[in-house]
């Protein structure tokens, strides 16, 4: 069995699909849900679903390690963000190379970076007059958005968008297809 964490720091819609498409599944097991902040709605899902949840401060995911050896307890093979804000420190990028997926709502190299997330996308992605928007995951390194990218899915930026009416449809590009793409990542590298 393969076992993922996924680190939220929200409302945690990314990780109900993610947990969705996995519940049942043969080789996958979603174990652990980790997240930044006490009160996000993300650690309610993860309690319905019966998943273990574990919410940790800055200083236990970069200065003493604390995360990482939490994720080893775990038995973890393979980390998902699904809407965490902060950047990966160093020593778990090592300790999982090439292991740990993120999803970003545009099309890097377009739109990313640090600063870049939630309607800030929307709206510089409207703002520039892009024909197109759409979802971008990639594998994380030691850069925000840097990444190889592992899949981009499109969807057209209408005349008529507002942030919100765009981000409706970048979200239910995120919901079908980052699921779907972290189970190839997996089973590929099984």
């Amino acid at each position: 069995m393969v076992n993922i964490s996924v680190f939220a720091s929200g409302s945690g819609t990314n990780f109900q699909s993610i947990v969705n498409y996995f519940s049942g599944h043969e080789h996958i097991r979603i174990n652990l849900l980790l997240s930044n902040r006490s009160g996000a709605a993300v650690l309610e899902r993860a309690k319905k679903a019966n998943i273990d949840r574990i919410v940790f401060t800055r200083d236990d995911l970069f200065s003493t390690g604390k995360v990482l050896d939490i994720l080893k307890s775990y038995n973890t093979h393979f980390i998902v963000l699904a809407g965490f804000l902060w950047k990966i420190p160093d020593n778990i990028i090592k300790a999982y190379p090439d292991k740990i997926v993120n999803i970003h709502p545009a099309l890097l190299p377009k739109y990313g970076g640090k600063g870049m997330y939630g309607m800030r996308v929307h709206e510089a992605v409207i703002s520039s007059g892009e024909k197109y928007s759409g979802i971008t995951i990639h594998i994380v390194n030691e850069e925000y958005d840097r990444g190889s990218i592992v899949s981009q899915h499109t969807c057209d930026v209408d005349p008529d968008d507002t942030p919100q009416s765009l981000a409706e449809r970048i979200h239910k590009l995120e919901h079908y297809w980052y699921p779907r793409v972290i189970e190839k990542l997996v089973e590929f590298d099984s």
